[in-house]
């Protein structure tokens, strides 16, 4: 059920961020005066294709799904045979450099505007999150060495708000990428404030995988075993578990933590377990039997519990826009660092992923409901922005890097430094996939 989720969630994803990629080219080309012929989404051989407009432009869907492609009209180009002379004006190699680069950039923006388009709608719509309440953490953390404690909810970190766990755990993680020493501002459980220093100056930042939190230390608060949602049609629910129930035992043994109760069920997957439950001021024994499931390659029980008290996160339509601009800019920045440490070998190249990865955590996204589904489209449309804004030829960052030097020294780089240009960046490319694709085997295979 899995894979028939992932497949699908994985091209369409695939399908509309190329989409959204190539119409900001073609846009940026119509609106610039350059005939367009073809938009290709996918590569090789057409597998759908129609005509449409003034112009009679091209449009295919190809056999390959990797990508896409705006051909314009180009005296370069001589498959398609000599260009009428009334046209060459609207050839794209006789327009001026800036209005060539604008059209080049256009792909790249037009990810980053779709992504601050998703961040606009989650936060107006609001989205379900849990307070940022921490954990206490294991002892030589720097959130131990910090001194927050079991119960401690984050108010603020520096000057920024924290509303809620996702807030935490991005602010943490922007300010670890830069070794800084946060001040943050916490409520304790007997009601006061305080504020305490985390220091993330010797922090390894190498592999940010999923447990790289609970290495610092930050991780959730240990919830009351009290049922604060059921997922439909999942054991929990079937078996006559309600939300407020608190779970008191699991086969007469004393639970007193919803961790108590995770461990029981994860543990016992197709076995039977009595669940004692107050509920009302009554007690009632309920039998619940976990189904499997498969989670980083170990094969756990899951019955649909959630334990977690959820809080409503949404904006006015001033912060919505100013958020999901930040939210988008913090990102891409972020990115763009982590490359360039993964670069100069300050970070591990173990945190480049490709398309086995992304195609899971799309399937994961999926699963859990449209708004997962959406915030990962907004997280991968920024990746693909940022990437293809890298100076590397046959990107398109690689064009505006030409363009730039023909600013700069009146003259387009000679044909000779161009086919170079394409043989490097081609290689370049063909590393980096090749890589991804061995981090993405690697953590599917031992992990």
């Amino acid at each position: 059920m899995g894979f028939l989720t992932t497949i699908p969630a994985f091209l369409v994803a695939l399908g509309l961020l190329i989409v959204v990629h190539e119409l900001g080219h073609f846009w940026m080309a119509r609106w610039c005066g350059v005939k367009v012929l073809r938009f290709s989404v996918g590569f090789g051989r057409p597998i759908a294709r129609w005509v449409r407009g003034a112009d009679r432009t091209e449009w295919v869907i190809a056999v390959v799904p990797l990508g896409g492609y705006v051909k314009m009209l180009d005296e370069r180009e001589t498959e398609s045979g000599p260009i009428d002379p009334s046209e060459l004006p609207r050839a794209f190699n006789r327009q001026p450099v800036l209005r060539r680069a604008a059209i080049v950039a256009a792909g790249p923006v037009a990810n980053l505007l779709f992504a601050v388009l998703i961040y606009v709608v989650l936060n107006l719509i609001g989205t379900t999150d849990i307070r940022a309440v921490v954990g206490q953490p294991e002892a030589g953390t720097p959130a131990a060495a910090a001194g927050l404690a079991e119960g401690d909810l984050v108010l603020r970190m520096g000057d920024r708000p924290i509303r809620s766990w996702n807030d935490l755990r991005w602010s943490v993680l922007q300010q670890a990428s830069d070794h800084a020493r946060p001040q943050l501002v916490v409520r304790g459980s007997n009601g006061a404030e305080r504020t305490v220093q985390l220091d993330l100056g010797g922090v390894d930042t190498d592999r940010l995988d999923s447990d790289w939190f609970t290495r610092i230390g930050i991780h959730p608060g240990d919830p009351e075993p009290i049922i604060r949602a059921l997922a439909p049609g999942d054991p929990a629910a079937m078996a006559g578990l309600q939300v407020g129930d608190r779970i008191v035992s699991i086969d007469a043994d004393a639970v007193k933590s919803a961790a108590d109760v995770s461990r029981r069920v994860r543990a016992a997957p197709h076995r039977r377990l009595q669940l004692q439950i107050e509920r009302n001021g009554r007690e009632l024994q309920i039998p619940v039997t976990p189904v499997e499931a498969v989670v980083g390659g170990q094969h756990i029980g899951r019955v649909g519990i959630d334990f977690r008290d959820p809080i409503l996160v949404r904006d006015g339509p001033a912060q919505a826009v100013a958020h999901a601009v930040g939210r988008t800019w913090e990102t891409s920045w972020f990115s763009l660092r982590m490359f360039g440490r993964m670069v100069i070998g300050r970070a591990s190249w173990h945190n480049l992923s490709g398309p086995v990865t992304i195609a899971d955590v799309a399937g994961q996204s999926a699963r859990i409901g449209l708004f997962a589904y959406m915030s990962f489209l907004a997280l991968v449309s920024i990746s693909l922005g940022v990437l293809n804004l890298l100076p590397v030829p046959v990107l398109d960052g690689g064009h505006l890097l030409y363009y730039a030097i023909e600013v700069v020294t009146g003259s387009p780089p000679s044909p000779t430094w161009l086919e170079l240009g394409q043989r490097v960046g081609i290689g370049l490319l063909v590393v980096l996939t090749a890589l991804a694709l061995y981090n993405d085997l690697s953590r599917l295979l031992f992990q």
